[in-house]
């Protein structure tokens, strides 16, 4: 049984450590608004974004001609997986959610007899995945000294990828992230950019507008604007990344918040027990000996 003096220094450690998870949980507070209000006002343009696509490479799809960034290779033997996950830890299941859906692709794709290669970003994605995959990575993208994630950062990991496109390393390249809903809700979500594929609601947008004519032609706007759509998609799972990772952040702080007060408050319990228990032998020694004279 553990002593007094044992008791009362792991109560002062809990207490320490529940100022620091309170700590962490105001502060990803703070930061959630921001990354929640940044993500949420660059959906719609993504959406407005991927039905203008959709709708430009309709004719090119029908054909089967047009930019190699939309009609692919011709083949889909090697992949290129891009999984993005945070720089640090201490946000629950954020980070194992990703990799754990990245797994499962990965397994699939190689059971199927495909070539893999993986590019993470985010320090956490590339230490869980090297264990089982370190002969699959083809590079990594450090964000840890950037304080916030901005187009600057997706261009430039798009440019990587391109790069690695036009020098014929891949066929298919899909980006691993989580999708906010809410500070308990993170979707894990797994998303085709090359060769460009378009979500339903897309496809739904760009049949159901009015018809357009473009001068120059649409294989044209396509060659231009397929390399930016890219950018714009990493970008766009870029800030998912971000206001899930602090909403998950927050979550697990606040539960280790309330698992350090109660943890306080059984050791509490269990130093007054052994305290009480103390003095009453001291009393019974003090009252035995002043008998025995």
């Amino acid at each position: 049984m553990p002593s007094l003096k044992d008791l009362k220094i792991r109560i002062e450690s809990v207490k320490s450590t529940r100022k620091i998870t309170r700590a962490m949980q105001m502060v990803a507070a703070a930061k959630l608004r921001r990354a929640q209000e940044a993500a949420e006002n660059a959906r719609p343009y993504a959406e407005r974004f991927g039905a203008l696509m959709a709708r430009l490479s309709a004719t090119a799809r029908a054909t089967g001609e047009g930019p190699r960034l939309l009609v692919g290779t011709g083949s889909d033997q090697t992949h290129l997986l891009v999984v993005m996950t945070a720089e640090r830890g201490l946000c629950g299941g954020f980070n194992s959610s990703i990799v754990r859906l990245a797994r499962s692709r990965i397994q699939e794709l190689l059971a199927a007899g495909k070539t893999v290669k993986i590019l993470t970003v985010g320090k956490k994605g590339r230490e869980q995945l090297k264990r089982e995959y370190a002969k699959l990575f083809v590079g990594h993208v450090d964000l840890g000294g950037v304080r916030n994630v901005g187009y600057e950062n997706a261009r430039e990991i798009a440019h990587d990828i391109l790069s690695r496109f036009e020098a014929g390393e891949f066929d298919v390249c899909t980006i691993f992230f989580n999708t906010f809903k809410s500070v308990i809700s993170q979707i894990p979500t797994e998303q085709q950019v090359i060769p460009a594929a378009f979500e339903e609601g897309e496809e739904a947008g760009a049949q159901a507008s009015a018809f357009y004519d473009y001068e120059p032609d649409e294989e044209e706007i396509l060659k231009e604007l397929l390399p930016k759509g890219v950018a714009t998609r990493i970008f766009s799972a870029l800030l998912e990344n971000a206001a899930s990772e602090q909403g998950a952040r927050m979550s697990a702080m606040d539960s280790a918040t309330r698992n350090a007060g109660e943890m306080i408050d059984k050791l509490t319990i269990q130093y007054n027990r052994s305290r009480q228990a103390a003095i009453t032998k001291e009393l019974i020694e003090i009252i035995s000996g002043a008998e025995a004279l």
